[in-house]
C-alpha cells in the first residue's frame, strides 16, 4: 500500500544534489552516483568567473583574436551537464501495508528486496540548476503486482517515479551577492520541483506532489552542505476505495470520492551533503541526505488514521572506480550505503504495520556526459 512521501525520490531521494533531498517513494533516495555531479554543479554554481554575462564567461581570460573566434565552437546554453544511468539493489526495504498473517493471528511485517534502475539527468546554466530523475524499481514478490480483480499477480509490483528539480539563483539573476553571508552561505536560491508515480499494485498509486521553498548552500572548505526549506503538497490516489477489501466498512461513507486523496501543505526540511575523503588517498566520498516531513493530513481506509511526521537518511560510500583504475574521473562509479526510514510515508505505526526501513543499498553508475 502506497501513502505517499515527499521524494524516493529523493524520494531520493531523494536523490542528492543541490538540497534535492530524498527522493522520493524508493527514488527514495536519489542514487549515490549523482553526489560527484552534485559536487560539480555546485562548483560551476559558485565560481567567480560565471558572472551574468553568461556561462561563457570562463572563458574571459584567454587571448581572443579573430581567427580564434571564427574556429570556435557556438556557444553551449548550459554551463555544466551530465547524464548518468544507475542500477542499484536496495534491501530489505518496508512497504506500510504489507504483513503475513502468522498463526493466532499475529500480524508479522514483510520485507521487500528491491532492484532499481535510474536515468538521472542534471544541468546549470545561467541563472540556476535543473535536474530529471527516473527510476524504475522493481519489487520481489512479497510486493506483488495487482489490480481490483488480483490484488496478488504472483510476481513483485512495478513502480515508475519521477523527480523534477529546479534551483533560480537571485545572485545570478541579478549579478549581485547580496543573497549570501560571508562565511556561512554563499548562495541562497528559490527550490521548486515536482513528484509523478505510479505502480502497478490493488492500492493504484498516483502520486502528483509539488514543492517550493528556499534554499541555502553553505560555504565549505570542500564538497558541499545544502539546506532545503519548503512547502510540500500532495495528490495521491487511494485505489481500494469502494473495492471488496473496505466496501460497506462505514455506511455512507464516499467511496467513490475518496480515491483521489488531497493531503494537506505541509513544510518540509531536506539537508543534502557531499563530503570528499581526501585522508583516505582514495577517490572517495561520503555522500547523504536527511529529509524531515511534518504530517500532512489524513490516511487510511475511511481517511481515519493521521500522518506522523515523517524522517528519511541515506548515506553513501560513493568511490570513483574510473580515476582509480584507469585515471578517467567521473566516468565510472560503485557505491554502497545504509537507509533508514521512520514513519515511511508518513504512516502511523499504531495504526499501519511495517512503516519502518532499514535498507542496506549497492550500485554501480555509469556517466553518458
Amino acid at each position: 500500500m502506497r501513502m505517499g512521501l515527499p521524494g524516493t525520490g529523493f524520494l531520493v531521494a531523494a536523490s542528492v544534489l543541490l538540497g534535492i533531498g530524498a527522493a522520493r517513494s524508493d527514488t527514495e533516495a536519489g542514487t549515490p552516483a549523482q553526489t560527484r555531479v552534485a559536487q560539480a554543479l555546485n562548483q560551476t554554481l559558485n565560481t567567480t568567473q560565471w558572472a551574468s554575462t553568461g556561462p561563457n564567461r570562463q572563458e574571459a581570460g584567454v587571448p581572443v583574436a579573430a581567427a580564434t573566434v571564427m574556429a570556435a565552437p557556438p556557444p553551449s546554453f548550459f554551463s555544466f551537464s551530465d547524464t548518468v544511468v544507475s542500477y542499484r539493489f536496495q534491501g530489505p526495504s518496508a512497504e506500510p501495508g504489507i504483513f503475513r498473517e502468522r498463526p493466532g493471528g499475529r500480524r508479522e511485517p514483510v520485507e521487500v528486496p528491491k532492484n532499481v534502475v535510474n536515468l538521472f539527468h542534471a544541468n546549470s546554466w545561467a541563472y540556476g540548476t535543473n535536474l530529471i530523475s527516473l527510476d524504475l524499481l522493481r519489487s520481489g514478490s512479497q510486493d506483488p503486482a495487482g489490480d481490483k480483480a488480483n490484488t496478488d499477480k504472483g510476481f513483485g509490483a512495478t513502480e515508475v517515479y519521477l523527480i523534477y528539480r529546479g534551483v533560480l539563483s537571485p545572485n545570478k539573476i541579478f549579478d549581485t551577492d547580496v543573497f549570501a553571508i560571508p562565511g556561512l552561505v554563499k548562495d541562497i536560491g528559490l527550490s521548486f520541483g515536482a513528484d509523478i508515480n505510479t505502480k502497478d499494485t490493488t492500492f493504484d498509486s498516483e502520486k502528483r506532489a509539488g514543492t517550493f521553498g528556499v534554499s541555502f548552500a553553505f560555504d565549505v572548505p570542500a564538497g558541499f552542505v545544502n539546506l532545503k526549506i519548503q512547502g510540500y503538497k500532495e495528490f495521491s490516489r487511494n485505489g481500494l476505495a469502494g473495492s471488496p477489501i473496505q466496501r460497506d466498512q462505514k455506511p455512507g461513507f464516499d467511496y467513490s470520492h475518496f480515491r483521489s486523496v488531497e493531503y494537506k501543505m505541509t513544510p518540509e526540511f531536506e539537508l543534502t551533503y557531499t563530503i570528499p575523503l581526501a585522508f583516505t588517498g582514495l577517490p572517495l566520498a561520503l555522500a547523504g541526505f536527511n529529509t524531515l516531513i511534518l504530517p500532512k493530513g489524513r490516511y487510511g481506509f475511511t481517511n481515519d488514521n493521521q500522518t506522523q511526521v515523517e524522517f528519511v537518511s541515506q548515506t553513501n560510500l560513493v568511490l570513483d572506480i574510473g580515476q582509480l583504475l584507469d585515471n578517467a574521473p567521473n566516468r565510472v562509479e560503485v557505491f554502497a550505503g545504509f537507509q533508514y526510514w521512520h514513519n515511511k510515508f508518513g504512516g502511523d505505526p499504531r495504526k499501519t504495520l511495517n512503516t519502518e526501513e532499514k535498507a542496506l543499498i549497492a550500485g554501480i553508475a555509469y556517466h553518458l556526459k
